[in-house]
């Protein structure tokens, strides 16, 4: 009995200070490189090296088939590695760091300064950005994984969710804010007034500071971090088998179609850059956007984990999506006109208030799923659930990416014209439309889940959190 309740204190053991701002970190290294890449290479792709946005749109839709084979078998690989004297999960976040940053920063460079050739240059453009995606799932793999092997204290496991929301908020939040002052020349004209046009060099400059943010960002998860709960390799793992049992379960289905909405929605909100530069002809609006984004979360952190301790996670989420999906279908309805761009961060603020809900707890939801699967069959296998999930959060991406530049081609987006243009008359107010209606529609759908889809309430968990607990105090 006591060697019970020796391995149940070292399993739920507080979390220090210096081991959350740790986890918090690994996440601030992912979404430096990964926020940069995700809301301004399709501008340096299309405004940049001019290539089109139905080449681009296709770009990302075969790198994300790609993901296909890619998340999978990472997810694969790092399940059958055997834990090590620095843990199981940890040593992909040190090993892969560099590379990683490296293949963020070669995105970024522009090759059209030697050469005019539109085939080299959509090649070199498909190669980057594949290997850009393939490190980072092989670090983001682990990285996610790495919360279910900190603690099994579900209170435990809302801290780091939040502690992983607060590192997201601030790498998330670093390029936005800052990137748009560097990444942008002022134009004057007589006709079109002042507007914003790209600026490769400075594209590039601050390709190199998030690539030396996110290298020091891991490094610092890396040496901060402990991996407590037990953890062996899984040399029999059947891939066919796991994933199969996989989506059998309606809560990782409706976790799944969740986080394909919900990444689907943030990669979407990359295409205001558009808007801010060619409907409200000001590229500084990007800031008061980050800001409106960011600004509730960073508010309702200190809230939300009591509110989920009293009520539950996906009691809260529900009603944080309501609010977004309300938020949006307003703006899209008012439509705000080109001198109503504070109209515009207003409702991005108050959308970004009830998604406050969804960002804070959904990586606890994540590790939920994880424990229930455990639940029902027996078997831990987090880095394989974690390597699903993070390829429908891409789908979502790809989904966004895609659908989002085909929007933007078929309102008249012309590279050649509108990368040094600022307002056109008709394709300015097909973005607007484009940036308005899709997270009305995404925001009601992640709510309808929620609500209706998702079974794991508090009450249905509390089974699950005491086989999890039970099951690991006799390892």
């Amino acid at each position: 009995m006591r060697t019970k309740e020796k391995s149940a204190k070292k399993n739920k053991a507080p979390l220090g200070l210096k081991e959350g701002a740790g986890y918090m970190m690994g996440d601030a290294g992912n979404l430096f490189v990964l926020t940069y890449i995700s809301f301004f290479l399709k501008v340096f792709y299309t405004d940049i090296l001019k290539i089109s946005p139905k080449k681009t749109a296709n770009l990302f839709l075969f790198t994300r088939l790609w993901d296909v084979v890619n998340d999978p078998l990472w997810g694969n690989i790092v399940s059958k590695r055997k834990p090590t004297a620095n843990g199981k999960y940890r040593p992909y976040i040190k090993n892969l760091a560099i590379p990683l940053a490296l293949s963020e920063l070669i995105c970024f460079f522009n090759l059209s300064r030697f050469t005019s050739s539109p085939v080299l240059l959509l090649v070199f453009a498909y190669v980057t950005y594949i290997s850009f995606g393939m490190l980072y799932t092989g670090v983001n793999v682990p990285y996610g994984s790495l919360a279910s092997v900190i603690t099994d204290d579900p209170e435990g496991r809302t801290l780091l969710s939040t502690a992983r929301s607060i590192g997201s908020g601030v790498g998330g939040a670093a390029p936005l804010l800052i990137a748009p002052m560097i990444i942008y020349n002022k134009v004057s004209d007589g006709a079109s007034g002042t507007y914003n046009v790209a600026n490769s060099r400075g594209m590039f400059t601050f390709a190199v500071i998030m690539a030396a943010c996110s290298v020091l960002a891991y490094f610092f998860c890396y040496s901060a971090t402990i991996e407590r709960v037990p953890s062996a390799a899984e040399p029999q793992f059947n891939m066919k088998k796991t994933y199969s049992a996989l989506f059998r379960s309606r809560p990782f289905v409706t976790l799944a179609l969740s986080g394909i909405l919900i990444s689907g929605q943030l990669q979407f909100g990359s295409l205001n850059q558009y808007l801010y530069k060619n409907y409200f002809c000001n590229t500084n609006l990007s800031i008061f956007g980050t800001i409106a984004q960011y600004l509730p979360m960073a508010v309702m952190i200190p809230f939300v984990p009591k509110l989920v301790k009293r009520y539950g996670k996906k009691e809260i989420i529900t009603v944080g999506t309501f609010f977004s999906a309300l938020a949006s279908i307003i703006t899209y309805i008012a439509k705000p006109g080109r001198d109503q761009p504070m109209f515009f961060i207003v409702m991005l603020l108050l959308t970004g208030f009830g998604y406050s809900f969804v960002s804070i707890t959904n990586w606890a939801v994540v590790t939920d799923v994880i424990d229930y699967q455990e639940y029902k069959t027996g078997i831990k296998c987090e880095s394989s659930i974690y390597a699903v999930y993070t390829f429908c959060r891409k789908l979502g991406q790809t989904a966004a990416d895609y659908g989002g530049l085909m929007l933007l081609s078929k309102v008249g987006y012309d590279a050649s014209v509108m990368s040094n243009a600022g307002y056109v008359s008709g394709v300015s107010e097909g973005i607007l439309t484009v940036c308005t209606i899709i997270p009305a529609i995404a925001y009601t759908l992640i709510f309808i889940i929620f609500k209706f889809g998702y079974p794991l309430t508090k009450k249905n968990l509390v089974p699950v959190y005491e086989y999890i607990k039970n099951r690991n105090e006799t390892k």
